[in-house]
């Protein structure tokens, strides 16, 4: 019996553009455009009526649209509607072998992700799927899924994201706004600091991506940016983009800087030459005027793994120093 690979879980993320699945034309447009995740949306970009036949456009446009290079996600409705299982079902039989993930919204306890688990393992052993392909992005929108966010995050090898949804949270605690994303007035600090860390940090203790979630003001770039630009501050691994002219910046600000991937690649490079038999096996060096160790390396890593995952060409070269 062959062991299947193992699945990728770290994709790149950069920008995650939300479709309407009751859109054709959306959905025809999409596959155009630079986005690294396209998600199709069954939930509220599309009216109770339409749905039904929206899971049946999806599973046409999966399994007949160009895709390349994209991560291909369906985000389904929550657990307390009526619809969820049949998104599931529809969604995961007609086109299971033409997806990557199965975005869950509105998740509040681990039993959820749980559920949802089983459900597509029941599915892809009917089908005749790789069990266990089909990754989980669990949303996090309201304070009860903000609270057992680190359990959400255990609850299944299959989550591979945990994603920020501003706007149902912000009505969820009652904060003072009606601009998505935006800081409330009145308050002098960051309103969402501890949201994000919250999420980043049950992340990143499991090997997991942290993404935050949409700028509703979708002609409005610079205040698109400025949001952006926080959560990547942070460490987040991406934001979801509603609208073709926020991708170039949210896959800007999402990678590195070229000055700061060629050093990154400069420090593994000569980090690697310093500890070898060549380079005196020593535990530290000097990189130009900057001394560089093993913490150095680490954090290298995470600047190189970002900018190599979004396709960057280094335009440095190491060189060993002469003896």
């Amino acid at each position: 019996m062959t062991t299947p690979a193992p699945v990728n879980r770290l994709r790149p993320r950069r920008s995650c553009l939300a479709v309407p699945g009751s859109n054709p034309r959306f959905l025809e447009k999409a596959q155009g455009l630079p986005a690294d995740q396209v998600f199709l949306d069954l939930e509220d970009a599309c009216a109770p009526l339409a749905k039904p036949e929206a899971r049946h456009t999806i599973v046409k446009f999966l399994n007949e649209g160009d895709w390349t290079g994209k991560t291909r996600v369906v985000r389904v409705n929550d657990w307390t509607t009526e619809w969820t299982y049949r998104d599931v079902v529809t969604v995961v039989e007609g086109a299971g072998q033409n997806l990557d993930c199965i975005m869950l919204p509105k998740v509040q306890d681990a039993q959820q992700v749980v559920a949802l688990d089983l459900l597509l393992t029941q599915i892809e052993k009917t089908m005749g799927f790789e069990v266990g392909k089909i990754g989980i992005e669990a949303q996090i929108e309201n304070a009860q899924g903000l609270n057992n966010v680190n359990e959400i995050a255990t609850a299944s090898q299959r989550v591979e994201t945990i994603i920020f949804g501003p706007a149902d949270f912000m009505a969820s605690i009652n904060m003072k706004s009606l601009v998505v994303g935006e800081q409330p007035p009145g308050y002098p600090a960051d309103a969402y600091h501890y949201i994000l860390m919250k999420i980043l940090m049950a992340a990143r203790a499991n090997n997991l991506q942290a993404i935050d979630g949409p700028y509703l003001q979708i002609r409005n770039i610079d205040g698109y940016r400025e949001v952006a630009q926080r959560a990547a501050a942070l460490g987040f691994d991406g934001k979801w983009v509603l609208h073709p002219g926020q991708v170039e910046a949210s896959n800007e600000i999402f990678s590195p800087s070229q000055e700061d991937f060629d050093h990154a690649e400069l420090i593994l490079d000569a980090y690697d030459y310093c500890t070898s038999e060549a380079g005196g096996k020593k535990g530290s060096a000097m990189l130009g005027d900057e001394m560089i160790d093993e913490a150095s390396r680490k954090m290298a890593l995470v600047i190189s793994g970002k900018g190599r995952a979004a396709g960057m060409q280094r335009t440095s070269k190491f060189e060993a120093p002469e003896a």
